[in-house]
């Protein structure tokens, strides 16, 4: 999985008015989780833009002063309601050892049948929750609509998932290729026209 680095300072104050000083200068205020003990640090707003601002996935390098450096992901993000500006942000460290579950985006490929027979495919969950070691996770789960006919659903059973498990249970469905109204009505016609009485044909 890529990777972004955010250059921060350690916070010494963490009360209201060093936080409220810091988003005034344009500073976020941030936590970072599963350490010995929380480091709280702060990185200019902009920082975050290839983060936050952006439907891949990645993990982080946090820069501090005097070397300090820290692998991690995003946990948790706080944004004004109105503004959408940044709050506060919550990262988790990561260790090469040990396993952390994360969302990714769902890339899809191949062409389906389905489709280009005229159906509609429809995208029920663009990101999946996957867990592996920090090295093996993906930048996204490829799922392949090739054999995919009208009707048909994907399921993330179906989908190739190396040195990485997909959490969710094996009756989630991915992607799924439905009738499109053109071609029901296609369908529809076609089914009434079979039907029908040849003309001038005698009862």
């Amino acid at each position: 999985m890529k990777s972004i680095t955010i250059k921060g300072s350690e916070r010494e104050s963490v009360g209201k008015v060093a936080t409220k000083a810091l988003r005034n200068a344009g500073a976020v205020p941030c936590v970072l989780y599963g350490g010995d003990q929380p480091v709280h640090f702060s990185a200019e707003e902009k920082a975050f833009k290839n983060l936050v601002y952006t439907p891949n996935a990645h993990t982080v390098v946090i820069e501090l002063e005097k070397g300090k450096s820290f692998n991690a992901v995003l946990q948790d993000i706080q944004v004004h309601p109105v503004t959408d500006k940044i709050l506060h942000i919550d990262f988790f460290q990561l260790y090469a050892d040990k396993e952390i579950t994360m969302e990714v985006p769902v890339k899809i490929i191949g062409n389906s049948k389905g489709v280009m027979a005229g159906g509609d495919l429809r995208l029920n969950n663009r990101k999946l929750k996957v867990r592996a070691l920090p090295a093996n996770l993906p930048d996204f789960v490829e799922a392949d609509i090739t054999p995919l006919d009208m009707g048909n659903k994907l399921y993330v059973t179906k989908v190739p998932t190396p040195n990485f498990k997909i959490m969710h249970p094996d009756n989630t469905v991915i992607c799924q290729v439905k009738i499109s109204r053109a071609a029901m009505k296609a369908a529809q016609e076609a089914a009434k026209a079979a039907k029908a009485p040849a003309k001038g044909k005698k009862k």
